[in-house]
């Protein structure tokens, strides 16, 4: 029976940490580059891109929901915080240092990040 608890206790502790990796202020940078990855995928008329960087921009966005779910945000919670960025991202042109910044800060952040987008750009199409 006590095993059971502290194994309980682990699992609960270790959930709790991951929380605290996504900070507000994480949170809110995590939102801004789902907002420019929106951005990039919905470039308007006569922006030049690779439609590399689309796949790569889609597949970042279906990342930080994930992780976001996974370290306790709740979706409704997540999913306006998008709402919100891409209002404030769509339209805009594309930005190579804003979404390289914001690759870099995925794959900091999120733990395999850079496997994990590979792995979801491989499956979009």
């Amino acid at each position: 029976m006590k095993k059971i608890f502290l194994i309980l206790i682990s699992l609960i502790f270790m959930n709790t940490a991951n929380a605290e990796d996504l900070s507000k202020e994480n949170t809110d940078k995590a939102w801004d580059c789902v907002g420019i990855y929106m951005a990039n995928y919905f470039l308007p008329s006569g922006e030049s891109f690779e439609y590399g960087m689309k796949e790569k921009s889609m597949a970042s966005v279906k990342v930080w929901k994930e992780y976001a779910l996974e370290v306790g945000i709740k979706e409704e919670v997540w999913d306006a915080g998008v709402n919100k960025s891409v209002d404030k991202y769509y339209g805009s042109k594309y930005d190579e240092k804003l979404t390289e910044g914001c690759h870099a800060f995925l794959e900091k952040t999120i733990p395999n990040g850079e496997e994990r987008v590979k792995k979801v750009a491989q499956t979009l199409y």
